[in-house]
């Protein structure tokens, strides 16, 4: 919408939501609306579509005769906004509402690992590895990681004293949530359960911020990858009821779970939107991206083929994603086996 009329392209209708439009009024050129479905929004603009009619002179405020890279940067603010609304969002919880960490307490201590073998207890809580401060449950899996190959020590607090532990970390074995094995130096020991609210100071906030929205597009397109490649099943493509179940479950775990939760649907949005599916702008994209190459415009025809094919993709995904919602409440196999 921004771009759109800074680059004078005339703006048709602005609309919160989708479907039969609840309200609405003008402004200039443009109708704004809040529509029924409350599921994103749209902008619609002069010359989009392309059995559009447009008036000779609204010709030159049309989207179709704007220059490619005009078109492209119209279609790829959109995904970019969601990028910078999650990344706020990450802000707002890294500085000012803070975010739940496990404690250095420690809550079970595996039987036969380093911890259990040097004498370490539930109870006790871990001070500092190698001298360094430990504060958060993380930051002593940051110092196992970080530490060379051999013995470590472990300064713990017991009570009213201060004992020191000499442990050699183990390699072990895990898979991440996409299925992948990686290995990491463990001793041993789970958090207590106990949880402590972390907050960061703006710079190494801002820089977090950054990072988490960086690591939420990367899981984002790998998850989608994998799906694709069959190695997650499409059982985990979730649709609206899965989103309003799992926002009312954030909200209520706290306000910092639901603004994390909020950033990773936003990024969720901005990577589905990139994808090069023509109806989306990703498509619109790589349309433009082709004419920019190849300087020619591509035909309205193969164009018009080219969005009813996305369209179908689009329905079929929709399709599929209320299937599993469904699935998930009223389990379908079970009803359909009349168990």
């Amino acid at each position: 919408f921004l771009v759109a009329k800074l680059s004078d392209v005339k703006v048709l209708t602005f609309s919160l939501g989708f479907g039969k439009k609840l309200l609405r009024f003008r402004k200039g050129d443009t109708e704004y609306a809040i529509s029924a479905v409350p599921l994103g929004g749209y902008v619609k603009l002069l010359g989009e579509g392309s059995d559009e009619e447009v008036s000779p002179e609204d010709a030159h405020r049309s989207f179709s005769n704007k220059p490619p890279l005009v078109r492209m940067l119209i279609a790829f603010t959109g995904p970019f906004f969601n990028l910078l609304f999650a990344f706020v969002l990450f802000l707002c919880v890294f500085s000012i509402t803070g975010y739940p960490i496990p404690s250095t307490k420690v809550g079970t201590v595996i039987q036969g690992d380093p911890a259990e073998r040097a004498g370490i207890m539930p109870g006790d809580t871990i001070v500092g590895i190698n001298g360094v401060k430990t504060e958060y449950f993380d930051d002593i899996m940051v110092a196992i990681k970080d530490s060379a190959a051999g013995p470590i020590t472990v300064s713990v607090q017991r009570e009213n004293r201060a004992i020191d532990f000499t442990l050699t970390p183990k390699a072990m074995e895990e898979k991440n949530i996409l299925g992948d094995t990686f290995k990491r130096k463990v001793i041993g020991v789970t958090p207590s359960g106990t949880l402590l609210t972390k907050r960061e100071s703006p710079p190494k906030a801002f820089i977090s911020a950054v990072g988490q929205t960086y690591m939420s597009c990367k899981l984002t397109v790998l998850i989608l990858a994998k799906i694709v490649q069959g190695a997650i099943s499409a059982k985990n493509i979730g649709g609206p009821i899965a989103i309003f179940q799992e926002t009312g479950k954030r909200a209520k775990q706290g306000i910092s779970d639901f603004l994390n939760f909020l950033g990773l649907l936003s990024v969720n949005l901005a990577i589905i939107n990139l994808l090069p599916i023509p109806i989306l702008d990703g498509g619109h994209i790589l349309f433009q991206f082709i004419e920019l190459i190849t300087r020619k415009k591509i035909p309205e025809r193969a164009i018009e083929i080219a969005q009813k094919f996305g369209l179908v993709i689009l329905i079929l995904v929709m399709a599929l994603a209320f299937y599993n919602d469904l699935d998930r409440l009223f389990d379908f196999k079970r009803f359909i086996g009349g168990r």
